[in-house]
């Protein structure tokens, strides 16, 4: 990493923010691709109060490009200059591009949730378990629904899973029936239940789960997270959260310097750094 005053700065912001492991696959990419003293990526903790004063120091510091995690998804749409499109029609920014100071935000989390599933299995006409409405959520509903999935979310607060289902098509239903997953072709976790250090709960009691069912849980922090654990010893496909986050991050890479991600490179950081956290 050869850093200089001309070093351009990305980060991820969030609360909490110690488990994200997006620098370390970002500034793998950078110095793979041969960029590492033209960009750095750093990790900062933004509660939802300081939101609007960390919007303005974007533009102040120039920083190029920002990733939003919890509990940002939404709430930074409203300091935005330019929305794209698709990140409108979902309703949460992941990312913000500076460009010359005017702030753009974007939602990688679809390709992010969507790629990882199409490589295992056709959507269409898949019966989905969504298992959340945070911001992350949106951009499964939306992709889902997208490509002719029936899907059926249930949150702790039915009324937000009520609001999803209204926008974006499917059923709303509280956690009191998640009894019902057990008729779903696919179960997604898109809450943080499960995130380290409370690596040993779950979303899901693990007796709804069977071989029958691909399960995508979002967290990357264990890797293995409990869901996971209990759907491998189910006998069920699953889909790691690192996916999510390489594939969002791949696309991310692209729009803050220009340059095509080296997909494997990024993978390999993450995949290394969690082997090593693990021993």
């Amino acid at each position: 990493m050869n850093i200089s005053a001309k070093t351009k700065i990305c980060m991820v912001i969030g609360d909490p923010i110690e488990h994200s492991l997006s620098p370390i696959m970002h500034n793998a990419g950078y110095e793979k691709v041969g960029i590492d003293s033209e960009f750095v990526f750093l990790a900062c903790n933004v509660i939802v109060d300081q939101i609007a004063d960390f919007v303005a120091g974007i533009k102040a510091m120039k920083i190029r490009g920002v990733s939003c995690t919890l509990p940002h998804k939404m709430e930074v749409m409203k300091y935005m200059d330019d929305i794209d499109e698709i990140a409108k029609k979902i309703g949460a920014v992941n990312t913000i591009v500076n460009d010359r100071g005017v702030l753009k935000g974007y939602n990688t989390d679809l390709i992010g949730a969507i790629a990882p599933l199409q490589k295992i299995t056709l959507l269409e006409n898949k019966k989905v378990a969504l298992i959340g409405a945070g911001g992350v959520a949106r951009a499964f509903a939306y992709g889902l629904t997208q490509k002719g999935s029936n899907l059926t979310i249930y949150n702790r607060t039915i009324e937000k899973a009520q609001e999803l289902a209204t926008k974006f098509g499917g059923d709303a239903r509280s956690f009191d029936t998640l009894e019902d997953v057990k008729n779903m072709d696919i179960i997604i976790n898109a809450t943080s239940v499960g995130l380290d250090p409370n690596y040993n709960e779950s979303s899901l009691p693990k007796k709804l789960i069977t071989d029958k069912h691909i399960v995508f849980d979002v967290i990357y922090v264990p890797y293995d997270t409990k869901l996971l654990r209990d759907a491998k010893q189910k006998g069920a496909r699953i889909i790691h959260g690192i996916e999510m986050l390489l594939q969002q991050g791949i696309a991310q890479f692209k729009l803050y310097t220009g340059y095509d991600a080296p997909e494997e490179t990024m993978r390999n950081a993450l995949l290394d750094h969690l082997n090593r956290k693990t021993k």
